[in-house]
């Protein structure tokens, strides 16, 4: 089995997927973790999802339900063992991964279906890979689950360009 000193980080055009087995040892917000392989700590994005920005300072306030989605992460993954399903490595560094869980739903598809994640759409949909999660998102908003508990909930990657990088918050 690779792991993350072992695997290759596979470009966004190819199809190839590579396992990242590891402990949750870290929950940075509803979308990105630490995960501890071997003695070495990895950060991981969730493929597919978005989750609302915590505040970074006094010019990047963040979004509403931020603080919930990432207790609602913590609370699926935090000190668990997993193994990852990952496509490639962003230009951070990290990890992008589907994180499957023991039962129907992966933890990135959980977020989405309790309205602690937004599809990520940004781009044109480029960074979607799940095609589970449109409908996902939709019983969400119907249910008016977590940020749809608002009317007008911002998605993330708008939230980051209008109010980080515009400062119209």
């Amino acid at each position: 089995m690779a792991t993350a000193d072992t695997a290759k980080s596979p470009t966004a055009s190819t199809s190839a997927v590579y396992p990242l087995t590891g402990r949750v040892v870290r929950v940075s917000d509803g979308d990105t973790f630490q995960l501890l392989v071997k003695g070495r700590q990895y950060k991981v994005r969730m493929a597919s999802i978005d989750a609302p920005e915590l505040g970074k300072d006094a010019q990047r306030p963040g979004q509403p339900q931020a603080r919930a989605s990432r207790e609602a992460l913590s609370v699926l993954i935090a000190g668990k063992t997993l193994t990852l399903a990952c496509y490639e490595k962003d230009h951070y560094g990290r990890h992008i991964c589907d994180v499957p869980l023991t039962g129907r739903l992966t933890a990135n598809q959980q977020q989405v279906a309790s309205g602690m994640a937004f599809v990520n759409r940004e781009k044109g949909g480029k960074y979607m890979r799940d095609p589970a999660l449109p409908a996902l998102e939709s019983e969400a908003r119907r249910e008016r689950l977590g940020v749809w508990r608002q009317g007008d909930a911002v998605p993330p990657w708008v939230w980051r360009y209008r109010c980080w990088k515009q400062q119209q918050c």
